[in-house]
């Protein structure tokens, strides 16, 4: 039976119709990132002059674990203030100051986070954390986006695993809605009840230990959609524990893992989610994991309403990864 579910993060409703699954074709196939694999890559060990100096690098000196660099077609560059110019009754502009960066997860063309070592997914959580934090610190920012793009359908245009980071002058909508969900929620945080509540029932947890719960969340809008939650409430990312911080990147790589076995090659969003720099409670930071199996088609994108053709309690079912009683605390 179809049915409508309510995002309590954004206010929007959510269709989910598994009998759509039948429909022929129902997943999108992974198409190859890059249409030229004889160019060499940008971001691979030996290859750094094909990119900016980085601006942080992580691991010993000429032999980097993870390395951060000025994205060379930033969306958003310069220091000039936020300033908003109304030039006829509906051209509104303003400008487009702050910065984009590229962060490359490992010196490895092939491993995707899902492949990275306990130390590696480290690694890459100090560079978000550390990349948030310098960002927060730059007169006229106000919030910062990290995201993964894997795969062509997710909108990466380089094979090699990276991930991006957006300091910019203004709050996007989507985090604008997720603190009004927060601040529309009665009672403890919105991300804390929703955990406990999870755990309660059981049908959507997809992992679990001491520091982390992973689900896929009642109002998935997409198949194998997830949702990493910290345990320790928190608003902010880059003011996180170190061990909460490799604990979600620990998580990650399993879950993704995961994916890989029971789906396949998928291309995936990664979105780290974490309130702006200065914002008080109420948030919880948390990650996004979006598959990228089925596309967004005429009557998302008229209604912004997304239809899920697989109900978030079957994909949690086959995506379980049994964590031992003793890692679970």
């Amino acid at each position: 039976m179809n049915q409508l579910r309510l995002d309590p993060l954004t206010g929007r409703w959510v269709v989910v119709s598994t009998e759509r699954a039948d429909r022929p074709r129902a997943f999108t196939p992974m198409a190859p990132v890059q249409a030229d694999l004889t160019r060499p890559c940008p971001f691979c060990a030996g290859n750094e002059e094909s990119t900016p100096p980085a601006l942080e690098t992580y691991g010993p000196e000429g032999q980097w674990r993870g390395r951060v660099v000025p994205n060379l077609y930033p969306a958003f560059e310069g220091s000039d203030p936020f300033v908003v110019t109304n030039r006829g009754p509906v051209f509104t502009q303003a400008t487009a100051g702050g910065i984009h960066e590229v962060l490359v997860l490992s010196p490895d063309h092939g491993n995707s986070w899902s492949m990275l070592s306990d130390d590696q997914t480290h690694v890459v959580m100090a560079a978000i954390r550390d990349r948030i934090d310098a960002h927060s610190m730059i007169p006229g920012l106000r919030y910062s986006q990290a995201i993964v793009n894997s795969g062509r359908e997710a909108g990466a245009s380089i094979e090699h695993p990276h991930g991006q980071l957006l300091g910019m002058s203004f709050v996007p909508r989507e985090l604008v809605e997720e603190q009004a969900g927060f601040a529309r929620f009665a009672g403890r945080c919105l991300l804390c009840t929703a955990a406990d509540a999870e755990e309660d029932v059981g049908y959507r947890v997809v992992y679990s230990d001491e520091r982390v719960l992973v689900i896929c969340p009642f109002w998935s809008g997409s198949p194998y959609e997830m949702l990493v939650i910290p345990r320790s409430h928190g608003a902010h990312l880059h003011h996180a524990t170190p061990a909460d911080l490799s604990a979600v990147g620990t998580a990650l790589r399993t879950v993704l893992g995961r994916l890989a076995e029971t789906v396949g090659d998928v291309a995936y969003n990664l979105v780290f989610h974490s309130a702006p720099y200065r914002a008080p409670e109420p948030y919880h930071w948390h990650v996004h994991v979006v598959p990228k199996l089925t596309t967004v088609a005429g009557f998302e994108l008229g209604t912004g309403v997304l239809i899920n053709i697989m109900n978030p309690e079957q994909a949690a079912e086959v995506l379980n990864v049994r964590v031992p009683a003793n890692a679970r605390g």
